[in-house]
């Protein structure tokens, strides 16, 4: 045997080199595909880490200014559901013809079928006195509704610090404007000018965000998570033990084993035509030194 692999070790490190390139793309599973947004942010819901982007996004914290007494809150609410439904298509078609009816519109919507099971999820924006009643309805297309998140976001403070910044802009630009009525050079003229660019840009930036705190409470964010399989479905695990989800669990890691083994014999017989001439050429040399 230590002969025989003294003689062929070409061939070995080839068959090594070739399982090492090949162990990335058929041995080593995608965790994308098996791993759920729950499952690694479980403390989490879907919902509120959709609001925490978009607060990002427009600068603010839900930290940042201390809450007021005002009476006339400011909510924007989003929801997430994670549905089994029996048809994936047709359930996103009814969820859409649902929310026109309700008054809302599209937001996005994806389908894909990963290892035959049909998944996808639609998000819409629904006006806030119809939330309730559009829940109801979405979860009537559900088989089964395997998790539901209700998030809150209280944007009143921010709000009405915006308005406050906004007042203050709106004097400075003011006194520019008077000065620029004044102005005689033309150095002047271009300065005042310049200012007043700049506050109407920053004015114009912060009734932008205002009118995003406006919308989004008007308009409450639902994002629905569909798919023909439970396991599919993002949502928090429990520790209950589940003899089903561990069967399905183990058919899956058994199918893939069978697969990874066939994609490597698939990699061995396109290698093959490398490997039987260097094994000829070693096999001739060393007749030749014997």
């Amino acid at each position: 045997m230590n002969a025989f692999i003294k003689k062929n070790w070409i061939v070995f490190i080839l068959i090594l080199l070739i399982l090492f390139l090949a162990k990335d793309k058929i041995l080593i599973p995608k965790l994308s595909s098996s791993i759920s947004t729950q499952s690694i942010y479980p403390s989490m819901g879907v919902a509120e880490m959709a609001v925490d982007t978009a607060s990002a996004k427009i600068g603010y914290s839900r930290n940042t200014i201390a809450p007021s007494e005002n009476s006339n809150r400011l909510i924007i609410q989003d929801t997430s559901l994670s549905l089994q439904v029996k048809d994936v298509p047709k359930t996103i078609g009814d969820v859409l013809e649902t929310t026109k009816k309700l008054g809302g519109f599209l937001i996005n919507s994806s389908l894909s079928k990963p290892e035959g099971a049909a998944s996808g999820n639609i998000s819409v924006r629904i006006p806030e006195d119809k939330q309730s009643e559009a829940l109801e309805l979405f979860k009537n297309f559900a088989v089964k509704v395997v998790s539901e998140s209700v998030y809150g976001n209280d944007v009143t403070d921010q709000y009405v610090d915006l308005e406050s910044r906004l007042e203050v802009l709106t004097k400075t630009k003011v006194k520019y404007e008077d000065i620029l009525q004044s102005a005689q050079k033309i150095t002047d003229i271009m300065s005042v000018q310049e200012q007043l660019t700049y506050i109407q840009g920053q004015i114009d930036s912060l009734k932008g965000q205002q009118k995003y705190y406006e919308q989004s409470a008007k308009l409450s964010k639902v994002v629905i998570y569909l798919s023909t399989d439970e396991l599919a479905l993002p949502y928090a695990p429990t520790n209950e033990w589940r003899p089903t989800v561990i069967f399905k669990n183990a058919v899956r890691s058994l199918v893939g084993i069978f697969r990874s083994l066939g994609s490597l014999v698939i990699y061995v017989v396109v290698f093959i035509p490398v490997i039987i001439p260097v094994v000829l050429i070693i096999r001739q040399i060393n007749r030749k030194k014997q």
